[in-house]
This record gives C-alpha cells, sequence and structure tokens, in this order.
C-alpha cells in the first residue's frame, strides 16, 4: 500500500483491492473484428481505445454514451463525443470510428453500438470492449447476455489499483464505485441484465465489510 491513501484505512484498502482484482477478466488482448469503447467518466478509455488502435487490434472503433449525472459536467456533450475528440487528438482517424451518443447503461451501450456496426455493414464476429478497469466483469456479463453470439475479450487501460487511486484522486470515491459495480454484477444477473459470474467468498466479504462501513454512495436504490 502507498502513502497515498487518506481517506480509506489500510484494511479497506485491502478489501478494495481485492474487488479491484476481481473486476478485471485478464483476457489477452489479441486484434477483433470491432472495438466499443465503452463511455464512463474516464477518459482514458478513450485514451487506451486509440492506443489499441495504434496497435493494429481493429479498424473500426465505436464511442457509446451518452449522459449521466457523474459525467454531465465533465463532459457536456455527452461521454461518446467527447471520447471521439480525444481519440481524434491522438491520431485516431475520424474515418475509424463510429458514435453511439445516446446509451443510458451498460446494456444498451452494447446493445446499441451493435445498431450502429450493423448500420455500417458490419457484422463482427469478435468485438474488443474497452473500459475502465473495474468495469472489465460487467462489460463483460452484459454483452454474453445482450449480444451472446460475439466472442467478448475485455481490455482496459493497465493501472495498477495505487496509480487508478491517483488518477482519480477521492480514494472514497474509488472504492465506492468499485462496491456498486461489483453490487451490480451480483444483482443484474436475477434482473435479466447479464450473464451470472462466480463471486469467490472472499470477494463477498469485502464487498460486506465495505458496504457496512459506509462505501454505498453507488449502490443501486432500493
Amino acid at each position: 500500500m502507498s502513502d497515498y491513501q487518506q481517506a480509506i484505512s489500510e484494511q479497506q484498502w485491502r478489501e478494495a483491492k481485492l474487488i479491484w482484482d476481481y473486476h478485471q477478466m485478464y483476457h489477452e488482448v489479441r486484434p477483433t473484428d470491432a472495438a466499443i469503447g465503452l463511455g464512463s467518466h474516464d477518459l482514458g478509455v478513450a485514451a487506451f481505445s486509440a492506443e489499441l488502435y495504434h496497435a493494429g487490434l481493429y479498424t473500426t472503433l465505436v464511442f457509446t454514451g451518452g449522459n449521466s449525472p457523474t459525467t454531465a459536467a465533465r463532459f457536456p456533450h455527452g461521454e461518446a463525443v467527447h471520447y471521439r475528440e480525444h481519440a481524434l487528438e491522438l491520431g485516431v482517424p475520424d474515418s475509424a470510428i463510429l458514435l453511439e451518443p445516446n446509451a443510458g447503461n451498460t446494456g444498451q451501450n452494447i446493445a446499441l453500438s451493435r445498431e450502429v456496426l450493423a448500420a455500417a455493414g458490419i457484422t463482427p464476429k469478435s468485438v474488443l470492449l474497452v473500459s475502465k478497469p473495474y468495469m472489465e466483469r460487467r462489460s463483460y456479463a452484459t454483452a454474453r447476455k445482450v449480444w451472446p453470439e460475439v466472442e467478448v475479450i475485455c481490455a482496459s487501460e493497465p493501472l495498477e489499483f495505487d496509480d487508478y487511486l491517483k488518477s482519480i484522486g477521492d480514494e472514497k470515491l474509488v472504492v465506492d464505485m468499485l462496491v456498486g459495480d461489483l453490487q451490480r454484477v451480483i444483482e443484474y444477473p436475477s434482473l435479466g441484465f447479464a450473464i451470472e459470474q462466480d463471486v469467490p467468498e472472499d470477494v463477498h466479504a469485502a464487498y460486506a465489510s465495505l458496504t457496512n462501513e459506509g462505501f454505498t454512495s453507488r449502490l443501486l436504490s432500493s
């Protein structure tokens, strides 16, 4: 643990790190027919999507996402629009980018991106989902439910947990988001939004502990 964490205890850091590790799928990144950059508050998704494009992993990149209460101030024109602008600044040609500016949740990200690709005459057999690091597992489970016939590979900016905390600058918010995404991994299958994922006992225990200690701002409303 670094000296950076000030809002969370060492025990909370360990529990959050356990959940952080669980959220990542550790897929081997390889060429795919298309990529989808999933909108969020994290501009690193656009930067890493651009990096993978320049590495030759795909020729078509969809940026998807409208606005949400957590991103409207940062991305007033919508997540996908700002992602596209950033990717263009990083040298991705406009001809390689498709825009999906309306999605309001991960299921819509996948479903509407599929429609945008189809409208462009692209029916991929494999897609690379680029997300923020702690969203890999949820995006995978959602895509397998919404688009079961496509092969899904997940990727995110290769950051250590401490480095991500520093990049966001708010330790409690990051832990809240880790806990909220894990709740969705657990709850969404019963709601029909995602496929079931095995959640190890130690991850469940970390989730219960952090929830009890008040890391709840990103939990689903009951």
